[in-house]
């Protein structure tokens, strides 16, 4: 006597319906980026061109640190992180927090004009602060008229202000990248609490810093861990706006690997290693900005 079939519950059979719809992604994901993935650790621990690679195990993690080009990039991405991303966030904050304003008029515009930097193409705008900074750009050209300068200054020729230039860049660009985030989470923050604030006797400045930033603590630190992580792959504007220079004055780690793979006699081995650096910087400050920035129990 056969025995009746077994029917798929209803939870079963949602869960089939899932695993039907995500597998295809998985598996996309597991060869498009896991699998690389492990295939560029395998390759850090080699050398050499071609079918003429050769394991040497950790040597290209110890040259790094050997690398004056390399060493001096590592510095380079960190001062941009240390300087650029709490500029930019304050300055996102502070935004964010003048357009949630109730009695702001034309408050779409402004939004809109504050956000359009981010929706300009990396490559652009790199161009266009290499041309506003540029010897006979328009930068110098008002600051020759001001009669601050007697005769234009080249910027992206010295070490120092190049970099300035590249921060001020990347302010420009994603600051209202930043401030959209904070935007939304303030647009669920109950009007009724500043208003109970004001009538309290709060000045402004004790509303923001009592109410706005402890309620968007968690918007804040993804904004810090985004940010942490695209400064540490900087590449754009490095190549475009100043080339790296002078002399690898502005260089970052992603620009540099770049010519180790593609510029130079390619070494993927060594850039392998390096990007892997990368992975490892943005995996270790992530976690500390976890532990110290989010203290839900």
């Amino acid at each position: 006597m056969s025995q009746p079939k077994r029917k798929l519950t209803l939870n079963r059979r949602h869960n089939l319906i899932g695993w039907a719809f995500l597998t295809p992604a998985t598996l996309l994901i597991v060869a498009m980026s896991f699998f690389p993935m492990f295939k560029a650790l395998l390759l850090s621990f080699k050398t050499g061109i071609g079918v003429k690679m050769q394991w040497t195990g950790i040597t290209n993690y110890v040259r790094m640190f050997q690398d004056g080009v390399f060493v001096q990039a590592l510095k380079n991405t960190f001062l941009y992180l240390i300087i650029q991303v709490p500029i930019m966030l304050i300055l996102a904050l502070i935004l964010a927090s003048m357009l949630n304003d109730r009695n702001l008029k034309f408050k779409g515009l402004f939004r809109t004009a504050i956000f359009l930097p981010c929706a300009t193409s990396l490559v652009s705008y790199s161009i266009i602060f290499r041309s506003l900074f540029a010897v006979d750009g328009f930068i110098n050209a008002v600051l020759t008229k001001l009669g601050i300068l007697s005769t234009g200054y080249n910027f992206l020729a010295h070490p120092t202000s190049a970099r300035i230039v590249i921060i001020l860049a990347l302010v420009w660009r994603w600051t209202g990248y930043n401030m959209v985030f904070y935007l939304s989470g303030l647009q669920n923050i109950e009007y009724s609490v500043y208003e109970a604030a004001k009538i309290d006797g709060a000045s402004a400045f004790q509303a923001f810093r009592k109410i706005t930033v402890p309620l968007l603590k968690p918007t804040i630190l993804l904004t810090a861990i985004m940010s942490t992580n695209g400064t540490l792959q900087l590449f754009d504007e490095s190549m475009n706006l100043t080339n790296g220079g002078p002399a690898n004055a502005t260089v970052t780690m992603s620009h540099y690997i770049y010519n180790v793979s593609f510029k130079y006699v390619p070494n993927f081995g060594y850039a392998a290693a390096m990007s892997y650096l990368i992975l490892i910087l943005v995996a270790v400050l992530a976690y500390f900005q976890m532990k110290v920035g989010d203290k839900r129990d």
